[in-house]
C-alpha cells in the first residue's frame, strides 16, 4: 500500500498533537508551559494555513518554551519528541 505525502503528514500532525495534548493535560506540568502546548496543538489544527506552515509555527513555539528552566525533564523530552516529528513535515 502506497501513502501519499498528506496522508503521511497528517498522520505525523496526529501524533505530535497527541504527544502535546498529553503535555497539556499533565497537572504536574507548569501552568505557561501546559498553555504553550495547547496553542501548539491548536496551530496544528488551523486549516487556513498549509501543513508546513502549522508544522512551523508550533515548532518555533515549542522552541522558545523548551528552554523554560521550570520544565520538567519528561515535558521537555515530550516536547523534543514533537518537535523532531513536526520537522518531517515539508511542502
Amino acid at each position: 500500500m502506497i501513502v501519499s505525502g498528506k496522508e503521511e503528514y497528517a498522520k505525523k500532525l496526529q501524533q505530535a498533537q497527541s504527544v502535546l495534548n498529553m503535555i497539556a493535560d499533565d497537572n504536574t506540568t507548569p501552568r505557561n508551559i501546559r498553555r504553550a502546548a495547547k496553542q501548539a496543538s491548536d496551530m496544528l489544527l488551523d486549516g487556513s494555513i498549509s501543513i508546513a506552515a502549522r508544522a512551523a509555527n508550533a515548532i518555533a513555539l515549542l522552541e522558545d518554551i523548551s528552554q523554560d528552566p521550570n520544565m520538567p525533564m519528561y515535558s521537555r523530552t515530550r516536547i523534543w519528541n514533537a518537535i523532531s516529528v513536526l520537522e518531517g513535515i515539508r511542502d
